[in-house]
């Protein structure tokens, strides 16, 4: 297909990396149009009139708008000529939907909550309140609205933090019991639900170093560094302006 490609994203993990990635490992020139989620530039009227959800990532290609990171990937994927990031088996595909779902559906919103509450919170309650309560109105999404307040305000339950650790414990056990059986996440080749995985997964070591680490999750870790270590991933990780990249350090570092 043929048209011009624009990302609109935020840093290059969690959501936002998904497309990324994907791009980047088809091969796929794209114009990356960063925008500030901890400003708010997702809810401004310029973002709002190509995705009036006010949700990123999102993607357009010639006249088309995409939206949902998963659905994105897909799209990249069977859209663009570039290495196959869906396996030919119908069972290893069946496992590559299974993995993304899991990710998407079940873990996702609990490392959200996590890193909102740990990590986006603190840093939004350094600012103008007034002015982060204008800006919350202004979320088209009721349910996003509700997410944004839990956050700045610190408003999560001790229930729902319980059951989002209990979540991510969970996880991180799955993830290092399939990794013991291949190299790669749901096939033998890498995939879909690699890129997806990688994405949420990639802070583990540094912010739960205690479960995370060589001894306790080797086939997890082993897991992380290649992925970290393809040319693709350097290459999104690169047009990310935070410091949230330290937080990949210590998959540079290699087993003693």
């Amino acid at each position: 297909m043929t048209g011009r490609v624009t990302l609109y994203h935020w840093e290059p993990n969690a959501n936002s990396g998904k497309p990324m990635l994907a791009l980047v490992e088809k091969g796929v020139s794209f114009d990356s149009h960063y925008l500030d989620m901890l400003g708010f530039d997702h809810h401004r009227p310029a973002y709002l009139a190509i995705n009036p959800e006010g949700t990123i990532p999102a993607m357009t290609h010639g006249g088309r708008v995409l939206t949902e990171s998963t659905a994105i990937m897909e799209y990249v994927d069977e859209a663009f000529a570039g290495p196959p990031l869906m396996p030919a088996d119908p069972v290893e595909r069946w496992r590559v939907r299974w993995w993304m779902k899991f990710m998407d559906q079940w873990l996702a919103p609990s490392f959200s909550m996590i890193g909102w509450s740990v990590f986006v919170g603190p840093a939004m309650r350094q600012r103008d309140p007034a002015e982060i309560e204008a800006a919350i109105e202004r979320i088209p999404l009721p349910e996003r609205r509700t997410s944004w307040r839990k956050a700045v305000y610190g408003l999560f339950g001790e229930e729902e933090m319980a059951e989002s650790r209990r979540r991510v414990a969970l996880g991180i056990d799955l993830l290092e019991a399939e990794l013991g059986k291949r190299e790669w996440l749901a096939s033998d080749g890498f995939s879909l639900a690699d890129i997806n995985g990688f994405n949420l997964a990639y802070g583990l070591p540094a912010t739960r170093p205690e479960a995370v680490n060589d001894q306790q999750t080797p086939n997890l870790i082993r897991w992380l560094r290649a992925i970290y270590a393809r040319p693709a991933t350097r290459a999104c990780w690169a047009l990310g302006r935070t410091d949230m990249a330290k937080r990949l350090a210590v998959l540079e570092e290699q087993p003693a």
